[in-house]
């Protein structure tokens, strides 16, 4: 054998060697070696406008902005590589606007986007502008069947502007880079709806805005924050009532919108109550047809006099009321026929409670039990 053919031998022998070694090895064994390598969670974030997404005049633009508006795809690439160390990130644009500005149709795609969103990610982070934010989480919070993480998240300061600087001191990509670090961690599965804000996670129920210009806007009042975000630290101190159900039928609410898409859904309403305050807003309310109203009226759900004759009048012809305070915390009991109590909620959220449960039945009683269990659902409920 010559010297050219033993260094041929020399060089083949490894590969042969090599191609042994493959060859042992069936298709199902390298399928099941891919398993094993370690996936990063998939999280979806759906873009609906708001004041993280728009754009100012300039650097400091903190009360001017709004008419422009950067796309979700753009902002995701600002915190990328960054946002790659805790998930694969996916987009949708659902929508460019401001959050007063959604109907409750556009509520209810919302709601059956994220089921089917849900289907093939682990978690879903929901971008909207933070006026009607508490409205958009509690709205989800009744109406997602999925029990995978549900993040909003927004901001209080513009992004940037049209030259494509970054506010200072913007609070949109750290706000957004949080959301999608807290929907990867899953530490909120089951959880329901969770708003994440100024390193700070809230419960849709609880939460509500506090001020109109303060990045700390967003509070819980007497309970308090779920937990935090500190860097990479995730810190999670207590859980909605609704964690007791994880993982039994009994964790989905009966508000599946997927079963009405095609309902037209109840016009529900909210009178405000104030020394004097006249019955003329509930009876033209009930004139133009709504099917529900909801009260806020003083101290323990206190209506005047004016509103109580209207009140009364109304709930005769079938106008179903919910019962909530203006002050912001603490209970309303009581009510009977047509007039239910809310309990703690706020009178916007009693509101969406109202109109689901309008929704998917008639029966007053019904409806009554949901805004005791659902509404008010807390670690003592049977």
């Amino acid at each position: 054998m010559g010297k050219g053919q033993k260094r041929m031998n020399q060089l083949l022998a490894p590969i042969l060697a090599a191609l042994l070694f493959i060859s042992m090895f069936t298709p199902s064994t390298f399928a099941r070696a891919e398993e094993l390598v370690e996936k990063k969670p998939v999280v979806t974030v759906i873009a609906t406008g708001g004041t993280i997404g728009s754009l100012g005049t300039s650097r400091v633009s903190y009360l001017s902005y709004g008419q422009s508006r950067i796309a979700v795809e753009d902002m995701v690439k600002y915190i990328s590589p960054e946002v790659s160390q805790y998930a694969d990130v996916k987009t949708i644009q659902f929508g460019n606007k401001g959050s007063g500005s959604y109907t409750i149709d556009e509520f209810r795609e919302l709601s059956l986007l994220i089921d089917e969103t849900l289907k093939t990610s682990d978690g879903v982070v929901v971008t909207t502008g933070t006026d009607t934010m508490e409205e958009f989480a509690y709205w989800f919070d009744l109406t997602v069947q999925n029990q995978k993480p549900v993040v909003l998240t927004g901001a209080m300061r513009p992004w940037g502007n049209a030259n494509g600087d970054v506010t200072i001191g913007g609070d949109g990509p750290i706000n957004l880079l949080n959301a999608i670090k807290l929907a990867a961690s899953q530490n909120t599965y089951c959880y329901g709806t969770v708003l994440m804000l100024n390193d700070e996670i809230h419960a849709a129920r609880e939460v509500t805005k506090t001020n109109t210009y303060r990045t700390d806007t967003f509070q819980s009042g007497e309970y308090g924050i779920l937990g935090y975000i500190d860097g990479d630290n995730i810190n999670v101190e207590r859980a909605p009532a609704r964690v007791k159900a994880c993982n039994t039928e009994a964790w989905a609410t009966p508000f599946d919108l997927a079963e009405v898409k095609d309902k037209e859904l109840p016009r529900v309403e909210i009178a405000y109550t104030y020394q004097m305050a006249g019955g003329e807003v509930i009876e033209a309310f009930a004139n133009a047809g709504v099917k529900g109203i909801v009260t806020a009226g003083t101290g323990a759900g206190g209506t005047s006099s004016l509103q109580s004759t209207a009140r009364k009048a109304a709930a005769e012809k079938g106008i179903v009321f919910a019962s909530t305070s203006r002050v912001g915390s603490g209970e309303v009991y009581g009510g009977s026929g047509n007039i239910i109590a809310a309990g703690d909620l706020l009178a916007q959220k009693a509101r969406l409670l109202l109109l689901l449960g309008l929704t998917f039945s008639d029966d007053t009683q019904q409806i009554r039990t949901w805004f005791e269990t659902i509404g008010n659902r807390n670690f003592t409920t049977k």
